[in-house]
């Protein structure tokens, strides 16, 4: 029987999950708080976790952390609202199994929970499983429109070569299937593309990830650990969300780039590596180094080559390729034979903002196919934030270009905002529902004057 950790403050939610999961035979354990959730962990072992974002006692990220910290391999899916959906985004990164939005879905829930954990069993050396997630990733990165047609060019041109790329852009526009692109259309194909989630590892244990260890060099370092520089060597290793190393750990990442050797936690030996590094953000590491938060040095090192990854909402003309491909994948996965979507749904597609892209348009075909009585989605089984959503509404003008609307409209949004607030940037970012960093990245790329 599979044991869960349910985290909520409210005490209605957490019976009402924990009854749907016994009667599903799982073992469900309830916590209304991130500190009766941590010291049950430390003295019990979870199959899963399944957290509410916003805690009375800790900020769900920080939470999130130290769960990865203690049970890195422990699924963890986060309940949040629709307001927090940038931010949940934000979890996957860090390395939450996937998130879903209340009001809870119980069906919904459930597919979740057993994809969770049967991810979670997969034979981790499973090559064919590799393979086919490489191959699902590489079809739905692609598009017709020009921005998904430059990025194909781009990745065709950088592939060949050696050189460092980094791959920019919002949280869930695809940056790993266009790192996992590079690799495969490389000269190093046949050998291993290694993913790290930066956004994920504490200071404390990036050094041992990245680079390794030897048993006993620190505690709980009770055998010899390989890193992911070794773990990649002759491939590629990709960094996800390089922005959030530590400062000290930029510096052991560009001796390792600069002399291509690494050396292990605790030992006198230098190790030789040959891997080719492909990094992704999503906030401009150029401003990032104006304000000291990252190395200019390592910046440079890896600026070979940059690739944007433009968000959903400006791809508007790939949308309904995109939707046709994860509506065949969840078809697929469901066991359902939904042919397609109604006009309408269509329409609705096209004039929502997708905070969380593509990611977040797999999610919502995922649950409308889950819920879909009949052979096509239809508006009735799209979630209630985007039926209701009227952000782009007024916004479209005859003769004029759709990327100029958005950025003008975002702009005008960033302004009215920082107005309410007396231009304090922290409370502004928490309206906006995004960080300080992106939100001083905006105020620089659309030059607002504060």
């Amino acid at each position: 029987m599979k044991k869960i950790l349910i985290i909520d403050d409210d005490p209605t939610i957490c019976l009402m999950l924990q009854g749907l999961l016994k009667r599903k035979n799982f073992d469900a354990d309830t916590v209304f708080s991130a500190g009766e959730a941590l010291k049950k962990l430390e003295i019990n072992q979870f199959d899963l976790v399944l957290s509410d974002f916003r805690l009375p006692d800790f900020d769900g990220l920080e939470l999130l952390q130290k769960i990865k910290s203690m049970h890195p391999h422990v699924p963890v899916i986060i309940m949040t609202s629709y307001a927090d959906i940038r931010t949940a985004v934000s979890a996957i990164k860090m390395g939450a199994f996937e998130y879903v939005t209340k009001p809870l879905n119980p069906d919904e829930i459930l597919l979740q929970i057993n994809s969770a954990l049967a991810k979670s069993e997969e034979p981790k050396s499973s090559k064919n499983s590799q393979e086919k997630k490489n191959k699902e990733g590489l079809e739905f990165v692609s598009g017709n429109s020009p921005n998904s047609l430059q990025i194909d060019q781009y990745i065709k041109l950088v592939a060949p070569t050696d050189m460092s790329v980094i791959i920019e852009g919002e949280s869930g526009t695809g940056k790993e299937i266009a790192a996992r692109r590079i690799h495969f259309d490389s000269k190093r194909k046949k050998k291993a593309f290694v993913a790290v989630d930066c956004g994920a590892l504490s200071t404390d244990l990036a050094g041992s990830e990245l680079f390794g260890h030897i048993k006993g060099s620190f505690t709980g370092a009770i055998n010899d650990k390989e890193g992911q520089f070794e773990s990649a060597q002759g491939g590629t290793l990709f960094l996800d969300e390089i922005g959030n190393l530590s400062y000290e750990i930029q510096m052991k990442l560009l001796r390792a780039l600069q002399e291509r050797k690494v050396r292990r936690i605790g030992s006198n030996k230098d190790i030789d590596v040959d891997v080719r590094i492909v990094v992704a953000t999503n906030e401009d590491l150029s401003v990032a180094v104006n304000n000291g938060d990252f190395r200019e040095d390592l910046y440079h090192r890896l600026n070979e080559f940059k690739i944007t990854v433009p968000a959903l909402r400006n791809r508007i003309e790939d949308i309904e390729l995109f939707s046709n491909y994860f509506l065949e994948l969840s078809n697929n996965e469901l066991n359902k034979e939904i042919t397609g979507f109604s006009s309408e749904v269509l329409e609705k597609f096209k004039s929502y903002s997708w905070p969380g892209n593509l990611r977040e348009l797999r999610n919502v075909i995922r649950r409308s196919v889950l819920l879909s009585p009949e052979k096509k989605v239809e508006l009735t089984s799209l979630p209630n934030e985007i039926l209701n959503d009227n952000a782009n509404s007024g916004f479209v003008v005859e003769g004029s270009n759709l990327k100029l609307i958005q950025a003008a409209n975002e702009k005008e949004l960033i302004v009215s905002t920082l107005r309410k607030v007396n231009y304090n940037k922290s409370k502004a970012a928490r309206m906006l529902n995004i960080d300080r960093k992106t939100l001083y990245n905006k105020i620089k790329q659309y030059g607002i004057d504060i």
